[in-house]
């Protein structure tokens, strides 16, 4: 099977984004544009966006997708000139997604879409992932937290998520997540819980987001199932992790799109973990380019390093456990 028949097979599995943010409503400057495809908050920053490599690669993808040329001129031309509702859907059903997993932290209420507006942009099912901090950032009461996510699963959330790396890191996680983990397994059916590592914004120390700072936890808590979300640049520690514990597994979401070479952080990923630990997601936030650029490049790399690792009859079905099954089964959506 030559890589172009492989990338045909695997653009035909529908995916499953474990872990995906609603889009703003708002119609962004062209600095502000720029801002959306990085994750730096600081508006000096955004013109310097435009000469990198990745955004480069992906005006051109986007131009040929959208039917105009691969500028950055052309293509936000063609954002502003086309209904913000219409340009999103047909961005996001480009991506052949079949679920939705939507985080609810971010953004903001009223600034973004809700979990079940993005399922209706996508035309595919949507379910909500519950964030630890937000339910404590709403009750400032650490029962209270305890209690919320006690109920999470009956109240149609289909998994838990922290950013405990942004408060302090994730070699020194708040008494309130602790203690909301110790409510997820105690209702004996614990919800996967997806866990920041590695990069995002400047409000983190990135050092402290290092997953290997987990390892306490994973151990106390043997029966909840960990996702560990994004994890560059400690790609090849996630791998450790998902090589050695049977409940972690762990996603390359956001690092694909952002990346300039994703097959090398897919490379990274499998060197050690089995491909049945790995899940596709995109972490698109903000901007509906992320999730088409994210199932392009995911699913480009894919073909390129099962390929080079596996028996040609092995490929397709390992690339199906990646896009779509593994998350299907980890999170009982079957």
């Amino acid at each position: 099977m030559n890589l172009a028949t492989l990338r045909g097979s695997l653009d035909a599995i529908p995916l499953v984004d474990h872990h995906a943010h609603g889009i703003l409503r708002a119609q962004p400057t062209l600095d502000e544009f720029r801002g959306l495809f990085s994750e730096s908050p600081d508006p000096r920053q955004w013109p310097h966006v435009a000469t990198g490599v990745t955004y480069r690669r992906a005006m051109r993808e986007l131009g040929s997708f959208l039917g105009c040329d691969g500028t950055e001129a052309a293509v936000y031309e063609r954002r502003l000139a086309t209904d913000p509702a219409e340009y999103a859907s047909t961005l996001l059903q480009a991506t052949g997604t079949e679920m939705l997993l939507v985080d609810d932290g971010y953004p903001p209420p009223g600034e973004g879409t809700s979990w079940d507006e993005l399922g209706e942009l996508a035309a595919c099912e949507a379910r909500p992932v519950m964030r630890i901090e937000r339910v404590h950032e709403e009750t400032e009461d650490a029962e209270a937290v305890r209690a919320v996510v006690a109920t999470a699963r009956a109240n149609g959330f289909v998994a838990l998520k922290t950013i405990a790396a942004y408060r302090g890191g994730l070699d020194r996680v708040q008494d309130f997540v602790v203690g909301a983990l110790g409510a997820n397994e105690a209702t004996g059916s614990p919800l996967p819980v997806q866990v920041h590592c590695g990069f995002g914004d400047s409000d983190l120390h990135l050092a402290r987001s290092d997953p290997s700072h987990l390892k306490p936890l994973i151990e106390r808590f043997r029966e909840t199932p960990f996702v560990l979300l994004h994890c560059y640049p400690f790609i090849r520690e996630a791998g450790w992790l998902a090589h050695v514990y049977g409940n972690v597994f762990f996603d390359l979401s956001l690092t694909i799109p952002h990346v300039a070479r994703p097959a090398e952080a897919l490379r990274e990923a499998l060197e050690l973990a089995p491909v049945s630990k790995l899940l596709y997601a995109s972490d698109a936030a903000r901007t509906p380019e992320l999730y088409y650029l994210a199932s392009r490049w995911w699913r480009e790399a894919l073909a390129g390093v099962l390929a080079d690792g596996l028996a040609e009859e092995e490929v397709e079905a390992a690339g199906r456990l990646v896009l779509r099954d593994n998350a299907r089964r980890l999170y009982g959506l079957d």
